[in-house]
């Protein structure tokens, strides 16, 4: 059988010297398309496209899987707030090209697998909504933005029993790691809370068919290392790519 072909949602980067100095230029980091390759997919980065959600029907219709990726902070008029100081740059094009390749996917019955912000645009994408940084809570919050290298967890997530995520990694506790200062507050009402850190903030959901997956964590940069905590998230890339071969 033909190895399915995963697409990864890509962001842009400005040139920063050289002729090309301040052109936008189409990346994800290797880490994503390292985790499906060693996991038996086929990596195919999706450019971000400032167009029609035409355009996203069409790129989807070259893959058979789709990863929504990280990067900037989510556009809080799309949950109906105006934005807080301590919310970071966003970048509302690139939330409605993720939207719109989401729908696509959805539409088409494909599997999604959403990554830090990819999970929470899964989330406003569903109408739920978001706290535009942790401190906004007004109650005790960990650190969610760890210091220490990526490939290596800082904080616990315990997963809810029953759910697909816990299936997949056939345990409820994770040691994961953690890059965000956006959070998600309330979850979308037709998505399930799947996990959570010991501050109750939500770090993963899922649909009730377990098509869509999001988790606010970076396995992608965890799936490398050896250490089994660590290894452990090869699974849910072994979930996506076996979900796209079977369909």
């Amino acid at each position: 059988m033909n190895k399915p072909v995963i697409g990864i949602s890509g962001s842009e980067v400005a040139i920063t010297g050289g002729p090309f100095f301040g052109e936008p230029r189409t990346y994800v980091n290797a880490a994503y398309v390292d985790s499906v390759y060693q996991n038996g997919g086929i990596p195919l980065v999706i450019p971000f496209t400032k167009g029609t959600s035409e355009m996203a029907r069409e790129q989807l219709q070259a893959v058979d899987a789709l990863i929504l990726s990280g990067g900037h902070d989510v556009d809080p008029h799309l949950y109906g707030e105006e934005q807080d100081p301590k919310s970071g740059a966003t970048w509302p094009d690139r939330d409605k090209f993720d939207i719109a390749l989401l729908k696509a996917a959805e539409a088409a019955g494909k599997p999604v697998l959403g990554i830090c912000r990819g999970a929470q645009i899964i989330n406003v994408a569903h109408g739920g909504s978001m706290w535009q940084d942790g401190s906004l809570r007004g109650k005790y919050t960990l650190k969610h933005m760890q210091g220490t290298r990526p490939d290596v967890g800082s904080h616990k997530v315990t997963l809810r029993e029953g759910t697909r995520l816990a299936q997949i990694f056939g345990q409820t506790e994770l040691l994961t790691n953690s890059f965000h200062h956006q959070m998600i507050k309330d979850v979308a009402p037709d998505l399930v809370l799947a996990g959570w850190a010991s501050d109750e903030v939500p770090e993963a959901l899922e649909s009730r068919d377990g098509k869509v997956i999001a988790v606010q964590w970076h396995p992608e940069e965890m799936h490398a290392n050896p250490a089994p905590e660590s290894w452990i998230m090869n699974k849910i890339f072994k979930y996506l790519i076996d979900q796209a071969q079977a369909r």
